[in-house]
């Protein structure tokens, strides 16, 4: 058994799950603040020279799950670890956002897709060593296809 604990939380521009852009071609480009407790402070160290972080957080107002859901993008259903749907069996989400600049505990960011309040599990600098060129969008890409994205 393990158990989680908040690092601290988001200051998000989306107050209800409805707000947060979804589907094909939704852009996440909302700003918002990611608030750490006084306690990890010293853990932000350095991350002004990341231009992009990954933010790992709890789906704190998402209520059991499903292993098959149909997702706005698509009409068709997929299993939840293929979508990025909120009823997981961990209620685990990760986004990546750009980050703006740090004021202390707080960090400014754009790419928010939380809402208020939501709880930060961990903060991680974004390195990727895989070629865009080289990356599989999966069913996404063939629903984008079929709607003529």
């Amino acid at each position: 058994m393990f158990s989680l604990r908040s690092i601290g939380s988001v200051r998000s521009p989306y107050k209800e799950t409805r707000e947060i852009p979804k589907g094909l071609g939704a852009k996440h480009e909302a700003e918002g603040v990611l608030e750490i407790l006084p306690e990890f402070e010293a853990g932000l160290t350095d991350i002004e020279g990341f231009s992009h972080l990954i933010v790992i957080w709890i789906f704190d107002r998402s209520e059991g799950f499903e292993l098959l859901g149909t997702p706005p993008s698509d009409n068709r259903p997929h299993g939840v670890f293929a979508t990025r749907s909120p009823r997981r069996p961990n209620p685990i989400g990760l986004t990546v956002v750009e980050l703006l600049r740090r004021e202390g505990p707080r960090l400014h960011v754009r790419g928010i897709d939380m809402l208020e309040g939501t709880p930060i599990l961990d903060i991680k600098p974004y390195l990727s060593s895989v070629a865009p060129e080289a990356l599989r969008r999966g069913w996404l890409a063939e629903a984008e296809a079929r709607k003529g994205k």
